[in-house]
């Protein structure tokens, strides 16, 4: 298995499971997904919608509501498709980093994402 860079961005995602179906995540799309991160360069696991009391994460994708590794590395993925992403620090939260969450300045973002819905 090999990594896909996404195009214009140095973001890249494996897709782990297959999706099916016609449907995905173009621009503009609302998906839902589950969604797991972890600080690359610490292991550290900052966020997961699996964890008690959190709930599935909607959006709309490919317009600039989310940083920009997790933004546009989502489009393209099916129903069902299980893909991680590996978002260097200047497509994640950059220089400032995004202390509350402990993921340090240019860290590199790993997320296991998998997509339940799709409008």
């Amino acid at each position: 298995m090999s990594y896909t860079t996404v195009p214009g961005l140095a973001t890249k995602y494996l897709v782990k499971v297959a999706g099916s179906g016609a449907a995905q995540i173009n621009k503009g799309s609302t998906g839902t997904l589950h969604a797991t991160g972890v600080v690359q360069e610490t292991g550290k696991k900052f966020w997961s919608t699996k964890d008690p009391g959190q709930k599935p994460f909607t959006c709309k994708y490919g317009v600039g509501q989310l940083i920009k590794g997790w933004d546009m590395g989502c489009i393209g993925m099916k129903l069902g498709e299980v893909r991680e992403l590996i978002i260097p620090g200047n497509e994640g939260y950059g220089r400032d980093g995004f202390p509350a969450w402990g993921i340090p300045a240019n860290a590199t973002l790993v997320f296991t994402l998998e997509c339940l819905s799709i409008q």
